[in-house]
Parts: structure tokens; C-alpha cells; sequence
């Protein structure tokens, strides 16, 4: 059948769907087919085992196409290839496999890389995913280095009316399906994995879908699904372990915009920038009505977030028997109301429970171990102009019931500010510091005696046979440190690699040895002086010591022997075959001369250029020297500059080997950069953070590079790179 939708063959189809956890049961298999671009699939096929090489057509052409109803597309034994293994991921282009309407689809046996997106389905009524590995496909260059953040990696999920969350790429992108099955799939090493658009009644089940760089599961105004016994952690970004812990809007899993009724539990989802991000969406925000609401999320291991283990706001849900250990906030749940949160494990947390505005909450049999403050309500006194929301609801702070939780070692077990009517009845304290601190509050009781009987949770689900176990998440248990983020997103521990264990010194370097069980030896080094060790076992910490107290130009190689790995990008080597990796430093010496100035009306360099380029030739505001150009803040870190109009001019020379090389800026809002008086960047326009390049070669160069902020955020960084890699990173906010 070649038609699309609801017709009389498939009527009864169409009036019942495939149900969630139903196989979709197409005609017996045509013999196997060989594949070819621009490929049109109407019924059920094999598709010839091998290693096709089909590079992506565009956007918005697949490799190949289904279209009709009941049909199985058979690919077990075969690998699609839309680039090769060593090319760049954010190279990667194109959608391997388009789904387009239709009834009752099963994909089976899949092995996609090297796309944008591997499988794209639209308009489906009953879809099963089975057994596919989507890893591997697109995903941006990040520019947050080990020490250095930068705004170039936020992310924005929060519009998608028009499907824009196709520029991140991902494993697997369902919009308007309904019913069906994704189950044993993988999806690592892309950006996104699993997203889901205006789809609902799908069973989501023992996937792993671990180590992208940017959200895990993602659904938006998606409701009624299952998501059940997947593996989903270390989705990441913006982390680097003892520097900085912003998650840069990452993500296990997000639930935006009128996403509800979803079945979340027996899954594992940690290291996560959030391990759950719950947002009730801009409609909300502007009207003040809906919300991702009547959520449940149960016994999930959401630990070890750089930012909040799950984060819920502007709705109603339940949390029962979640784990969230080790994160900056165990749930934050600003704005959250009538939502009950039951028998949680919270540990190790700066905070356990944050809840700003919120409203008619019940926070009952919850375990808080040495969070620093187990519980914090309030309300602010002032909330943004530009909301919506408190224009059209009550957003006080009041009627919470804290009833029967546990507080051991919390320096605070209760702080609330700025509230009214809050229960607290027949708790358990262990060596806490204060028990109960209060401002601006009324009508707070505190009581020790037993509370009074509360409703046992309901509707919970059990799990299923043949799952995937949480415990089972490798992983998983290991401390935030076991987050290594690097230009390409999280590292997943399958391959060898070297690692800085604390900031570059000029005149030594402490690196880690990390990957799978084996053992290494030194096989190269360039521009050192010494290597603490020549061999060893994974998990050392070498010392290197470069050529020269002040080189910022060298290199050590290791080969490592043990188990089988899985390169970056999916290469297999099997166990013994030895594989080479090392660590590689290039920061030529820079002395940075920079000069700052106050711009006003008059000066405005987007009106008065003239005007602008005589300011910058007057006496400036202030000077400094930097080693090092590599400005961000939201308030100045340099006493006397203002936090907006400022403009500066930063000046260096640089002598550089023979070789190819890229000037990097990062900028926000305008740059300007001439090298050896040749303008080679011009980025006047103010932008939010951009990225930009210009060639370099080998020899002494004059470098001037002019900067403008407007307002806002600033950031400015220059990086001088080898080679001519010219990746312009995260797709900006729409």
C-alpha cells in the first residue's frame, strides 16, 4: 500500500492503534535489496547486510523513505554510512531514514552514523523502533574548554512550534506519531538522542541512549507515554570537574511545553546537566494556564547532576522513590504546585529541595543525608516584569505539608522565607544544626508528634519483564568526576585517553590515564623534558614536565593494551590490538595589551563610526596586560569598567613555526580583528555569542582585535589554534 492515511483497507487500523508495547506486524519480508539514495520503501523489505556508504542528500531529503502502512523495513546486518569514520561529526548531514505518514511501521536492526538525523518519522500512527543503533550522527564542536566556559554552548529548547529542534540533529526524531514501541535501541555520541514532538501512547523501554552532548530523551507538548528501564546518562555539557558546573541546559531527559500524564520510572539517568528538566512551557509563561503536569516520575536514579537532579517547574507532578545524590540542587521546583513528592533518597546535595512561589505542596517520607540544607521554600519579592504567569495566577509561597522525612548531618534541615501556612509534623532529625530557620514567614507549625496518616502513593506501575536495571548502568554510581567533557561532548570511558587532573601549569602537568582496563606505555614525546613513569596501569596520574619552564608547545603519546575499545567515533578494536593516544598542548606565549573605553550616545559605534574610531584613539578608560584573552562575565570581574557600553582594543604579536594555523575570536557582542593590518574578522553587527576564524601561517604576526559590548552578557576570547578546523559550534537560540 502506497497511501498515506486513513483509507478503507486501513480503516480498522486507523480507529485501533498500535498499542504501546505491541509489535507492528507487516507482510511477510521481500527477498534483500540492495540500498541507493533517494530509495522509496511501500512495503516490507530487507535490506542486503553490509556497510553501505550513502551520503546524506539535504535536510529535508532522506537516503531513504517509507511511506505507506504495514511495513516492516528489515536492516539487521547493516550499517549506513553518510560520512566517513574520520570525519568531524558536526560534518555529518542529511537524514538517513525519513518515515513519512503512514500506519503501523517497525524499523528494525538499524546501524546509522553519519547523519543528521538517523531516523525521522512524521505523521505515524503505530511505530516500532527495535534493536537500532543511531550513535555516532551529528553533533556540534563545543568551545568550553577545562577551564574556560563559554556561551557559545548554551542550549535553548524552549520554542518548537515549527519542529526547530531539527538543527540539533538527533538519534531519532518522532513528530506527531502516535502508539508504539522504541525499544533496544542505542543512541550515544550525537547531541540528541531520542526527541519526541507532539507524540504521545509511545512505550519507551530498555534503550541506552548515554553520553551525547546534549539532551537524552527529549518530548515537547508530548503526553501519555511510558518511559521506562532505559539506560540515559551522561547526556552533558558545560562541566569541567573543579572549574565550573553550569549543565549549559543539557540534559537525561526534558519534558517541555504541555508535555503530561508521562510514566517515568526504573530508569537510570545521572550525570546529566539536569538528570530530569520539567518545564511547563511559554504558553504558560505568558498565560499563566496548563502546564507539563500530572507527570510521574518513579524510582528513577536521577544523581549526580552538575545543576539540579530534576528540575520541575510551573506544573504539577509526582516524585516518589527518585535517588538524587551529588547534584547542586536535588529538585528544584520553582513555582511548582499541588504536587506531591514522596519516599525520595536525597544526599550530598548543596540543596535537596528548592522551591520558590510554590503552592499546596506535600513533601512526605523523603530521606535528606547531609545535604547542607535539606528543604528551602520562598518567595521573592519582587518577580520579572516580562513574566506572564504572576500576572495571572497566585504565585505566594504557602500550605506546604512536611510531614514523616528523615534529616541526618544537614547543616539546615527547614529554611522558609517569605511564606505562609507551612505544616511541619512528625519528622526525624540526626546530628542537624538547626532544624527550623524562618523569616518573614507566618503560620508555620513545628511539631514533633506523629503526623497524621497521609494516603499511600497510587497508580504506581511495577516493572517489566526482560528490563534493563538501573543498578546495572555502569556508570552510573561512579561521583560527578567521572564527567570528562571534552570539545566534542562527554567522554564515555570506551577508548584510552590522557586527561588534565588540575589547571595547566607552565611548568608541570599532571595528566590522568582514563579508559577501560588495560595497561599503557610512553611511545612518543615532543617538547618534554620528563614523563613521571614510562608505563603502567589505567588510572595512573602522570607527571609531565615540559622542554622549558615556559613551553606551551608539546606532546605525549601513549599506546594502550587491554580490552576491546570503541573509538570516538565508533571504531572497534578488538581485545590486545594496542591503540595509540596522548595529550597534545599548543598555547603560543601571548602578551595581550588592552586598552578600554566608554562609549555613549555620541560615540555609538553602530551610529557614529567616525565618532567610535576617534574614541578609540583618545586616552582610555583603563589598561591592564593578560597573558591570556578570555573574558565572560555578566558583571565586569574589572574594577572600574562599566557593566554595559564599553568598547576595548586588545594588542599582541606572536612568532609561530612554520605550519597552518586558525585565529579563533569568540565574541559577544561585536568583534573586529586585523592581523598585520589586514582585516581578517569582521563580526560589527552585535550578536550573541558567536564564533569566528581567520587563517594564519607561520611566522611573526601584528595582531589588534576591537570589542564592543553593548549591554548584557560579555564575552571575548582569541585562541590561536593548529591546523584549519573552522566548526562554528551549538546552533543558536530560535
Amino acid at each position: 500500500m502506497t497511501n498515506v492515511g486513513c483509507r478503507a483497507a486501513v480503516a480498522l487500523l486507523c480507529s485501533t492503534l498500535l498499542a504501546p508495547g505491541a509489535a507492528a506486524q507487516g507482510p511477510a519480508l521481500k527477498a534483500t535489496t540492495q540500498p541507493h539514495a533517494g530509495m522509496v520503501i511501500t512495503r516490507s523489505l530487507r535490506i542486503a547486510p553490509g556497510r553501505w556508504r550513502l551520503a546524506g542528500r539535504s535536510d529535508s531529503n532522506a537516503v531513504i523513505t517509507v511511506r505507506g502502512s504495514n511495513i516492516t523495513l528489515d536492516l539487521t546486518g547493516v550499517t549506513l554510512l553518510g560520512t566517513d569514520a574520520d570525519a568531524r561529526p558536526d560534518q555529518a548531514r542529511g537524514i538517513a531514514i525519513l518515515v513519512d505518514g503512514g500506519s503501523n511501521i517497525r524499523i528494525r536492526g538499524a546501524r546509522i552514523r553519519g547523519y543528521k538525523i538517523a531516523v525521522l518519522a512524521r505523521r505515524t500512527r503505530g511505530i516500532a523502533l527495535e534493536d537500532n543503533d543511531l550513535s555516532h550522527n551529528w553533533k556540534p564542536r563545543l568551545f568550553s574548554t577545562l577551564e574556560h566556559e563559554s556561551l557559545v554552548d548554551w542550549l535553548s529548547h524552549h520554542h518548537n512550534e515549527q519542529d526547530e529542534w531539527l538543527r540539533f540533529g538527533a538519534g531519532a526524531y518522532l513528530s506527531d506519531v502516535t502508539g508504539g514501541e522504541i525499544r533496544g535501541n542505542r543512541i550515544e555520541q550525537g547531541m540528541e538522542g531520542l526527541m519526541l514532538v507532539r507524540s504521545d501512547s509511545l512505550l519507551i523501554w530498555n534503550n541506552v541512549i548515554e553520553f551525547n552532548s546534549g539532551v537524552g530523551i527529549g518530548l515537547y507538548r508530548s503526553s501519555a507515554n511510558t518511559i521506562v528501564h532505559n539506560h540515559a546518562s551522561y547526556n552533558v555539557r558545560g562541566y569541567s570537574h573543579g572549574f565550573y558546573r553550569r549543565g549549559q541546559d543539557s540534559a537525561d531527559l526534558l519534558l517541555y511545553e504541555q508535555s503530561s500524564r508521562n510514566v517515568v520510572a526504573f530508569n537510570s539517568m545521572t550525570h546529566g546537566g539536569d538528570g530530569l528538566f520539567l518545564w511547563a512551557g511559554q504558553s504558560t509563561m505568558d498565560t499563566g494556564a496548563g502546564g507539563s503536569n500530572d507527570n510521574l516520575f518513579y524510582a528513577n536514579d536521577f544523581s549526580f547532576a552538575p545543576t539540579n537532579a530534576m528540575e520541575a517547574t510551573f506544573s504539577r507532578n509526582r516524585f516518589i522513590g527518585n535517588r538524587a545524590r551529588g547534584s547542586d540542587n536535588g529538585l528544584w521546583g520553582g513555582y511548582g504546585f499541588a504536587s506531591e513528592i514522596r519516599d525520595n533518597t536525597f544526599g550530598g546535595n548543596r540543596t535537596g529541595i528548592a522551591i520558590e512561589h510554590g503552592q499546596d505542596n506535600l513533601i512526605v517520607g523523603n530521606a535528606f543525608d547531609h545535604d547542607s540544607v535539606a528543604i528551602n521554600l520562598w518567595a521573592n519579592p519582587i518577580e520579572p516584569s516580562d513574566w506572564g504567569y504572576p500576572k495571572h495566577r497566585d504565585t505566594r509561597s504557602r500550605d506546604y505539608r512536611i510531614v514523616a522525612n528523615r534529616f541526618s548531618g544537614n547543616r539546615v534541615a527547614v529554611r522558609v522565607a517569605g511564606s505562609a501556612n507551612v505544616g511541619i509534623r512528625g519528622n526525624e532529625t540526626t546530628a542537624v544544626d538547626t532544624v527550623l530557620a524562618l523569616r518573614d514567614t507566618s503560620d508555620v507549625t513545628l511539631t514533633s508528634d506523629p503526623a497524621p496518616p497521609v494516603a499511600p502513593a497510587s497508580g504506581l506501575p511495577s516493572p517489566r519483564p526482560g528490563r534493563l536495571r538501573a543498578a546495572d548502568d555502569a556508570l552510573a554510581a561512579r561521583d560527578r568526576s567521572a564527567i570528562v567533557v571534552d570539545e566534542w561532548g562527554p567522554y564515555d570511558w570506551h577508548y584510552p585517553r590522557l586527561w588534565p587532573a588540575d589547571p595547566l601549569a607552565d611548568s608541570a602537568a599532571r595528566l590522568r590515564v582514563l579508559g577501560p582496563a588495560g595497561r599503557w606505555r610512553v611511545m612518543a614525546r615532543r617538547g618534554v623534558a620528563s614523563v613521571s613513569q614510562a608505563s603502567g596501569r589505567m588510572g595512573d596520574t602522570l607527571l609531565v614536565v615540559p622542554a622549558t619552564a615556559t613551553a606551551r608547545d608539546w606532546e605525549v603519546v601513549l599506546e594502550y593494551r587491554g580490552g576491546e575499545t570503541v573509538s570516538p567515533r565508533g571504531v572497534r578494536r578488538a581485545a590486545g590490538v594496542p591503540s595509540r593516544f596522548g595529550y597534545a598542548r599548543f598555547e603560543p606565549l601571548t602578551d595581550w595589551r588592552l586598552a578600554f573605553f566608554a562609549w555613549a550616545d555620541s560615540t555609538d559605534p553602530r551610529r557614529h563610526p567616525d565618532r567610535f574610531d576617534a574614541l578609540l584613539a583618545s586616552a582610555p578608560l583603563l589598561t591592564r596586560s593578560e597573558p591570556r584573552l578570555d573574558y565572560l562575565w555578566y558583571r565586569p570581574t574589572i574594577p572600574g569598567l562599566p557593566a554595559e557600553r564599553f568598547a576595548a582594543v586588545a594588542t599582541t604579536t606572536v612568532t609561530l613555526p612554520a605550519g597552518t594555523y586558525t585565529l579563533r575570536t569568540i565574541s559577544d557582542d561585536a568583534v573586529r580583528v586585523r592581523v598585520d593590518g589586514r582585516l581578517v574578522i569582521d563580526h560589527w553587527t552585535p550578536h550573541e555569542s558567536a564564533v569566528d576564524h581567520a587563517p594564519l601561517t607561520g611566522g611573526r604576526h601584528a595582531i589588534r582585535i576591537e570589542y564592543v559590548q553593548v549591554d548584557g552578557w560579555a564575552e571575548l576570547r582569541a585562541e590561536l589554534v593548529r591546523g584549519a578546523e573552522r566548526s562554528e559550534g551549538s546552533p543558536g537560540p530560535h
